[in-house]
């Protein structure tokens, strides 16, 4: 035979043509998403805001193989949705303070949580209802007008005032809607809905009284058993709510009991032995008052 032909001897490989990388598919896992913030509206561990890892995450899910492909959200109807989402849950954190029960719009009484810290000066009448109003307002309670149920005697120019007659004409109501007063009389009288589980603290929280450690039973009033000031020269106030030292003020029990003249009385027990934060602690105190919201005419 003769030669061959050279196209029988040698056998050309075509070369292999490759995708471009970018363009390959693998089957690698995603990048780990970062966990959104919460309702707290705090940073995730990546660094994100709650919107930015949202997003992230919903378009990685979208890119995934095998993902159902979603209707896009405009990025306003985004926001919006899920602003609406971390708002249900501050909500619910809200509705979660205090002890488990709802706040009823109808609030306008409630036993100070705590006061100012520094025994019976409490900054006179305009302290004491500023103080009023700001733990109204930590509660969401600071649209309406509130006042301290102290008395203020005459002296040094101030005029002597009545507890009674600084706190509107009722119907009050406690953190859970309960009417302890329907008016004046009412709150004076011996059928009222003083009750150491009605008088409710701006938190909706139970304070603690007699038998309890630490008894904080003695609550700051100046006043007589039917809401007006104690007459005489004798100092019933503290000093008309400035001092911290020397000086007395009547004290009412908002459990209905323990000792002094008035034993079960909330607003007239008996007089303290001093003003400061120690002396009031010690027959049974703690410089907590009463707040009442204004009734509107």
């Amino acid at each position: 035979m003769g030669a061959a032909s050279p196209r029988y001897l040698i056998m050309r490989r075509r070369p292999t043509r490759h995708k471009p990388a970018e363009k390959r598919r693998t089957r690698e896992a995603p990048d780990r998403v970062p966990e959104p913030a919460d309702a707290t509206g705090r940073l995730d561990a990546g660094g994100m805001s709650g919107y930015d890892s949202t997003c992230l995450r919903i378009r990685a899910a979208a890119g995934r193989p095998g993902a159902r492909r979603v209707r896009s959200l405009p990025e306003g109807e985004l926001m919006t949705r899920i602003l609406s989402a971390l708002g249900f849950a501050v909500t619910l954190a809200v509705l979660a303070t205090g002890n488990g029960a709802a706040q009823d719009a109808r609030m306008n009484f409630f036993l100070t949580s705590v006061g100012p810290g520094n025994g019976a000066d409490l900054g006179g009448l305009d302290g004491a209802d500023a103080w009023c109003a700001h733990l109204a307002f930590a509660v969401g309670m600071g649209d309406r007008t509130w006042r301290a149920y102290l008395s203020q005697q005459s002296n040094g120019g101030q005029p002597a005032l009545d507890a009674r007659d600084r706190i509107g004409s009722g119907p009050w109501y406690n953190f859970e809607g309960v009417m302890i007063a329907s008016d004046l009389d009412d709150l004076h009288g011996e059928n009222n809905n003083l009750t150491k589980e009605t008088q409710l603290s701006e938190q909706g929280n139970i304070i603690f009284g007699r038998g309890d450690n630490p008894n904080r039973h003695d609550v700051l009033t100046g006043v007589l058993l039917d809401g007006t000031l104690a007459p005489g020269s004798d100092d019933t106030t503290c000093r008309n709510w400035t001092s911290s030292g020397e000086g007395s003020a009547l004290v009412g029990h908002f459990d209905r009991t323990g000792g002094g003249a008035n034993p079960t009385s909330w607003n007239s027990a008996h007089g303290t032995q001093g003003c400061s934060q120690e002396a009031l602690r010690g027959t049974g105190g703690d410089g907590l008052f009463y707040c009442f919201a204004v009734s509107e005419e």
